[in-house]
């Protein structure tokens, strides 16, 4: 299983909606380094749902429902479906991110700007860990 993360403004489209919805089509991604990612994703990989802008935080984590496919609104580019899996126990924010050095060569510092990204395993680990020791 690999780990990523994805993100979205919660203005736009939330953890909170894709808990009512239940799942979603991740589409709308158009950033040549997110569509690889997209491509490579596999079902049953998880993926950390972020809420950028105003929040800037690790909010859950969705699973990966439906491998890449084109995107239906513009078929050059990939979707996959997502699931909402559990809210993370509390939310790590990017500051709490950036400040914990075992996360300082993770790709939402590294490449703040990409909405999909990969997350090493450790990673992911240390930043459940984190959601937890709240």
């Amino acid at each position: 299983m690999a780990y990523w993360l994805m993100k979205s403004e919660p203005s736009a489209y939330g953890w909170d909606d894709l808990v009512r919805d239940g799942g979603t089509e991740w589409d709308g991604v158009r950033n040549n380094s997110a569509r690889l990612h997209l491509k490579a994703m596999k079902v049953g990989d998880e993926a950390f749902f972020y809420h950028s802008m105003a929040e800037k935080a690790v909010v859950g984590i969705m699973r990966i429902s439906r491998e890449g496919q084109p995107d239906p609104k513009d078929a050059d580019w990939v979707s996959v479906q997502v699931e909402p899996v559990r809210p993370l126990p509390k939310p790590v924010t990017l500051k709490e991110i950036k400040a914990e050095p075992g996360l300082a060569k993770m790709e939402l510092i590294r490449q703040s700007r990409l909405s999909v990204a990969p997350v090493r395993e450790e990673e992911w680990k240390k930043v459940l860990a984190m959601a937890a020791a709240k």
